[in-house]
């Protein structure tokens, strides 16, 4: 079994894939917990001297100048999670919560926020035994943090709220009778210590990253295939050309076509003709296009390093030295700064950025699509690549579908962080929205992927077309083959997707080829090997 040490420092995307989706054992280190227990201890002692600190010993957000009573401080805790699941919606899948969970835990791992280690061994019992809270998917703006959904993920842990268990919706009391654990009772400063961060805004990055990897290879297949069926021609993917603008995305990617289109005979039938002197954008600017994508999800990919490994909540506790003047009020003696690390500007502006280049990586996959269909402009491949035409409509749908999808696109495409409304009475008076951008950037790349299945349907069938109109004329086309990595591609959708002969009901085949972009089957056949 796959396992991971959570260390707060060193969390990957594929470690959180692995537990979320593949059901990884996760772990505390040993260091983790000496950290949270010195953490810990300075908590205890300014809960026992009667201290003032934010969170610690008064109430929250605008409350913030209410001061608690030392013996209210375990009741405190649960008033913070019970009023703050707020959330609406419907549930969040399972491999969210269960990233969210990872992503808790891995937190807490770092010392900072003055929890106990079973707080964190908690959260990891609950993903080693299936047990998955229910949290509705709407609520937060994303600071102070992921406060609503963070609230009904923690709530099970002292017996409250929903799970699901087994494939089984219950109460989370009955949950934890049926696998032997007791719910736990929360001290001072803990509440908060797991509802405050950014951890459903990390988790939907860190999922959709992964996602997003496997559906740009998987679109460098489709755009490799689509230059076959057009006669496109492979000159503008040259080494040379690309380096003379060495974005890292673009040369990437064009190094890709260029395996996949190797050893095309298809290329070598037509690169001394005239038929072209230049092929249109959507094939001709590939590298350009997809590489700028890839370069976005760069960008996102190092911001989610930092902020999984990333202490989000506030105060935090620096147990280890005075950081701050210790005659500053409410520092617990320079130990406790309350501060914004929650505020998720920087995820939800990433997470703006990945959406929108997702787009646009539907957008281009949509107008190959149209390329394939258009009989002015797909080098004598007939109309919507059907026969009989007029009698059959042939694909000529499949474009529209790809059309609807791509339009969706641009309004999910509009930066959810360019807003925001104040919240708790103006003390929380910017927030970031980040969890909108994260379900919009999920949607968006469902989206892509279904444009991208269908670009793998076009341009399977025209190459069915191509490769038969090549072996069929005269001069020798017989032994007219695409690439490798095209033909690999091409065999792969036809097992799954029976050629075209005639006019069907094309839902089987779109979510046949759907499947494929989803599972990543095509993401291995971009690699040059």
């Amino acid at each position: 079994m796959e396992r991971v040490i959570l260390t707060g420092a060193d969390l990957t995307v594929e470690d959180v894939e692995a537990v979320a989706r593949r059901g990884a054992e996760a772990v505390l280190d040993p260091e983790a917990r000496t950290r949270m227990e010195r953490s810990r201890a300075v908590v205890e002692r300014l809960v026992a001297e009667g201290a003032v600190v934010y969170g610690v010993t008064t109430g929250f957000g605008a409350l913030a100048d209410r001061v608690i009573d030392r013996q209210d401080a375990e009741r405190l805790q649960e008033n913070l999670l019970v009023s703050h699941a707020a959330g609406v919606g419907k549930p969040l899948p399972r491999d969210v919560v269960r990233a969210m969970m990872l992503l808790r835990a891995n937190t807490l791992a770092l010392g900072f926020s003055g929890a106990r280690p079973i707080v964190a061994e908690r959260l990891l019992d609950f993903l080693r035994l299936g047990i998955h809270p229910v949290v509705p998917a709407q609520g937060s703006v994303g600071a102070s943090g992921d406060l609503a959904p963070l609230a009904h993920l923690a709530l099970p842990l002292i017996g409250r709220g929903s799970v699901e268990l087994g494939g089984h919706v219950m109460p989370a009391l009955m949950a934890l009778r049926e696998t032997g654990l007791e719910p736990l009772t929360l001290q001072a400063k803990e509440g908060l210590a797991i509802l405050n961060g950014t951890q459903l805004m990390s988790a939907l990055g860190a999922l959709l990253l992964a996602d997003a990897r496997r559906l740009c290879a998987t679109a460098s297949v489709a755009a490799a295939m689509s230059v076959e069926a057009l006669l496109g021609t492979d000159v503008a993917f040259a080494d040379a050309y690309q380096r003379a603008r060495p974005h890292p995305g673009q040369v990437a990617v064009a190094a890709e076509l260029r395996w996949l289109l190797r050893d095309s005979s298809v290329q070598g039938s037509h690169h001394a003709s005239a038929h072209k002197v230049q092929d249109p954008y959507s094939l001709r600017c590939v590298p350009q296009v997809h590489g700028a994508v890839r370069d976005a999800l760069d960008h996102l990919e190092r911001v989610l390093a930092i902020e999984m490994n990333a202490a989000t909540d506030n105060p935090l506790v620096f147990p280890d030295a005075e950081v701050v003047d210790r005659d500053a009020r409410a520092t617990g003696g320079g130990h406790v700064i309350s501060g914004g690390n929650f505020h998720g500007e920087p995820i939800a502006l990433a997470l703006d950025f990945a959406k929108l280049a997702l787009a646009e990586l539907g957008s281009i996959s949509e107008r190959r699509i149209a390329l394939l269909q258009d009989p002015h402009l797909n080098d004598h491949l007939p109309a919507f690549l059907g026969e009989d035409s007029g009698l059959a409509a042939g694909l000529m749908l499949l474009q529209y579908t790809a059309a609807a999808l791509a339009s969706e696109n641009k309004v999910l495409a509009h930066p959810a962080s360019a807003d925001s409304i104040p919240t708790s009475a103006n003390q929380e008076d910017h927030v970031s929205m980040g969890p909108i951008a994260g379900r919009h950037a999920r949607a968006v790349l469902e989206n892509v992927e279904r444009i991208v299945a269908i670009e793998l349907l076009c341009a399977a069938r025209g190459l069915d077309l191509r490769l038969a109109s090549l072996r069929g004329a005269e001069g020798g086309g017989a032994d007219a083959a695409p690439g490798a990595g095209v033909a690999a591609a091409h065999a792969a959708v036809r097992e799954v997707v029976r050629p075209w002969e005639g006019d069907r009901e094309p839902g089987p085949d779109l979510e046949a080829a759907f499947r494929l972009v989803r599972d990543g089957s095509f993401a291995s056949l971009a690699r040059p090997g």
